[in-house]
């Protein structure tokens, strides 16, 4: 474990000379007052017998506001992340942008070819074998039906889906269902792509194999609207970030403290509804955020099993402190705690001062199976009981791969004997 003192912990990891690339940069979507708003019934008949044995009811119905006056902009080869909690519009505001939902006010501007991958077996027809989905939706995408088909093999290949091409979509699992569409998406050569969390769906290398196809598409200076609940891609990819909360924009702003609003919005309404004693978290310590980094000390957000890993912690101390604990929680995708990597292994930690904000650094080898693993820092004291200070639950994602996978949920290196009797 290490701990280093930061002066600037949200310094852009992409460079001076890209921040102004995109800043001098014409938009590429721009969206002015935008509102939507669903009905929601009362009362809903179901059957004829129903309808007739209440002719004269009235059809009453609450309004949701799903989107109320967002405005913003983004600009060509702009990773631009869309944060907010459960039901706060972002898959709404996708929706719109992609023609799915008709908006009731505002005005949304996209320049160039635009791909969305936001729902799973969006522009699919399940009664249709894979070969004959990809064509058909590809052309859909702006491709002719001679591009479509040029291209066919590259889809393909990328989805990894060579062997089911002539099976009937509705034979899919989600995941390859997931690999298909996001294939699709990515190879139509798209200005502007839409991408929803349906890659959660996805197993843990293919996962890996979209945020490295993330990364290509960003040095070609596609624009990309990433929506998310994973702070930790955010903070790796994004350029800008914008947080939602009852379909209004609550900032906009560095991805870093967008992921820091985006925590207090999350985890502070814990504290208001009573579920933890008052001013227990974040009030002598605050976890700002997690992430992993590789043994170059670049964020990741995929590795290979076996790699040197670095999982790091940024805290802020509101008061002096001696010997705090810090602790990172990995849980794997079905919430199983497989590892948890703890400063009470490698003795005191030494005294905090109010103001400070240090980076808490746990180094090793990564030996989890492959899998998609969330993150939570906690930091805590021991007075004389172990009290905990601060905790933000699954604030990032750490995706492993491996060529090879020999069952259970971690990889300890052994020495083989074998001996004749």
């Amino acid at each position: 474990m290490v701990v280093s003192r930061t002066l600037d912990a949200t310094a852009t990891r992409f460079g001076a000379q890209r921040a102004q690339q995109i800043a001098q940069a014409p938009p590429a979507v721009a969206v002015q007052d935008l509102s939507k708003a669903f009905r929601l019934p009362h009362q809903r008949y179901s059957t004829l017998k129903e309808r007739a044995l209440h002719p004269f009811a009235a059809r009453t119905h609450d309004v949701l506001q799903a989107l109320d006056n967002v405005s913003f902009e983004v600009k060509r080869g702009e990773f631009f992340g869309i944060v907010g909690r459960n039901g706060s519009g972002k898959s709404t505001l996708l929706k719109c942008l992609a023609g799915i939902y008709a908006m009731d006010e505002g005005v949304i501007d996209v320049r160039g070819r635009l791909s969305p991958f936001i729902e799973l077996g969006v522009g699919f027809n399940p009664d249709l074998t894979a070969r004959d989905n990809v064509v058909i939706n590809a052309i859909m995408l702006g491709l002719s039906r001679k591009e479509a088909r040029r291209r066919f093999d590259d889809i393909i290949a990328f989805a990894e889906l060579e062997e089911f091409v002539d099976l009937k979509l509705k034979n899919y699992s989600s995941g390859m269902a997931v690999r298909l569409g996001f294939s699709v998406a990515v190879q139509v050569d798209a200005d502007v792509l839409l991408v929803d969390e349906v890659l959660a769906v996805g197993d843990a290398s293919f996962q890996r194999k979209c945020f490295e196809e993330f990364e290509r598409m960003r040095g070609e200076g596609r624009t990309i609207l990433f929506v998310t609940h994973d702070m930790g891609s955010v903070e790796r990819f994004c350029d800008r970030a914008m947080l939602l909360e009852h379909g209004e924009v609550l900032d906009l702003g560095p991805p870093d403290e967008i992921a820091r609003r985006y925590n207090e919005v999350n985890f502070g309404k814990v504290v208001e509804e009573g579920s933890l004693p008052a001013g227990m978290y974040g009030s002598d310590v605050r976890v700002r955020t997690v992430w992993c980094e590789d043994s170059a000390g670049e964020r990741i957000v995929a590795q290979q099993r076996g790699e040197r890993c670095v999982a790091v912690i940024d805290v802020e101390f509101t008061r002096a402190l001696e010997n705090p604990v810090f602790a990172v929680v990995f849980r794997n995708d079905v919430r199983l705690t497989v590892f948890v990597a703890t400063s009470l292994l490698h003795g005191q930690t030494g005294r905090f001062e109010a103001g400070e904000r240090v980076n808490v650094r746990f180094s090793f080898d990564n030996r989890l199976a492959p899998s998609r693993y969330t993150l939570t820092p906690t930091i805590g004291v021991w007075d004389p009981d172990y009290r905990q200070l601060d905790r933000k639950e699954d604030v990032s994602t750490l995706i492993v791969d491996s060529v090879m996978h020999t069952g259970g949920v971690v990889d300890i290196p052994t020495q083989l004997e074998v001996t004749r009797q």
